[in-house]
């Protein structure tokens, strides 16, 4: 299987062996962050730098003055992290060195704009703002996020990209000094703290026959037990328990068909400036109600939609099988593992891993993260790849 591996532009620039060191890895492409949120990540092998802080979602390119000239909302440029055209200098390094380069872009997740643009971001039941999260229905975000996936995906060279986050962002995520543990509220929790009450969610609310404030209390009113605990988790039927299955339904209804228009649109968009033969691949779960950087689809919708889907698959390769059973000739289901053992991962079971991941339908692996994993890591992961390859070859 083609295996790509994930990549910052600080892992590259300033390090004249970064391209062949990633290339020696035994990948054919390099997944290039070209839009990218906040983070403070390591950087063990770089000759000048071990941390690098980006300290607000940004691109890591300049951004076209002729696209977003007078409009409220535009992406920031990077600082000292990412300066001038870091996406652009790190994909030639890359190329250089034999490597395909797809972009990588962070869409629906920027704590700076809901922290400068607080009318933007996802409220939940309480009238709580989560300035990470921008509301996916409002139409003005909604053009942002169109326009910067086309801006940030269709970088001079690349031959393809990954949307992440395009989707709902709700509840979970991972925030400076997070205190958020104290109650395990379960999927269904999750679902109810991320539905979103701003003015433009209201009205969609209203278009599906729900009374908003009605709603609203009636939220707040089904969080109570798992404020207490006294619900265990059990996904959605626990969610259509405790809102009621007609009105949890409905809320369904507001909340996914909005997503699937924004990933129609955007795919189209991003497809209509593209050169021919682009790759577009979603980061995405099959679950549809599910919120975050894999963003919640239908399986069957966005492969109808995308070229393919990239697929958390560290713990277990179960949520490919829903795409591989919508799979087309040419679709290409990429399972996303892990192999920073410090993050959950395991580079030493990756032959293993990819196996089980290709019998569910797999065709392509993503590995998390060239730059952030340890040497021994990287070890594991040349020594997998080059196993796989030989079994490729030999036809086994």
């Amino acid at each position: 299987m083609k295996a790509s591996a994930f990549v910052y532009p600080w892992d590259v620039n300033g390090d004249p062996g970064a391209g062949e060191f990633i290339a020696g890895l035994g990948v054919r492409q390099a997944t290039l962050a070209s839009a990218y949120h906040s983070t403070r990540a390591l950087t063990p092998r770089h000759p000048r730098h071990r941390i690098v802080t980006a300290e607000h979602a940004a691109v890591l390119y300049p951004p076209g003055e002729d696209r977003w000239a007078g409009r409220r909302l535009r992406p920031y440029p990077a600082g000292d992290w990412a300066p001038g055209d870091a996406y652009g200098q790190a994909a030639a390094a890359l190329a250089d060195a034999g490597l395909e380069v797809h972009t990588w872009v962070v869409l629906a997740h920027s704590s700076r704009l809901g922290a400068e643009h607080p009318d933007t971001s996802v409220v939940n039941a309480y009238g709580d703002r989560y300035p990470w999260a921008p509301c996916i229905a409002r139409q003005e975000t909604r053009q942002y996020l169109v326009d910067l996936a086309v801006e940030a995906a269709v970088r001079p060279g690349a031959a393809g990209t990954e949307l992440e986050s395009l989707g709902w962002y709700g509840l979970a995520h991972l925030h400076a000094h997070d205190k958020t543990g104290g109650v395990a509220l379960g999927e269904a929790g999750q679902y109810l703290m991320s539905l979103c009450f701003c003015g433009t969610c209201r009205e969609g609310y209203a278009g599906v026959g729900l009374d908003p404030d009605e709603l609203a209390a009636a939220v707040r009113e089904a969080l109570e037990p798992l404020w207490r605990a006294e619900v265990p988790d059990g996904g959605w039927p626990v969610a259509e328990k405790l809102l009621g299955t007609e009105r949890a339904a409905l809320t369904r209804a507001w909340r996914d068909g909005t997503a699937r228009l924004l990933q129609e649109d955007t795919v189209m968009a991003v497809r209509a400036a593209a050169p021919e033969g682009f790759q577009v691949l979603l980061h995405a779960d099959p679950v549809p109600y599910h919120c975050g950087a894999n963003a919640g689809v239908d399986a069957g919708h966005v492969l109808g939609v995308a070229d393919g889907v990239v697929v958390p698959c560290t713990g277990g390769p179960g949520l490919l099988t829903p795409f591989a059973e919508r799979a087309r000739e040419n679709t290409v289901l990429a399972a996303n593992l892990t192999v920073v053992s410090g993050m959950g991962g395991s580079p030493a079971t990756l032959t293993t891993d990819a196996a089980r991941a290709a019998d569910l339908g797999a065709t392509e692996l993503r590995l998390y993260h060239a730059g952030l994993a340890s040497d021994g890591d990287l070890a594991a992961v040349r020594e997998a790849l080059t196993g796989l390859g030989q079994a490729v070859s030999d036809g086994s």
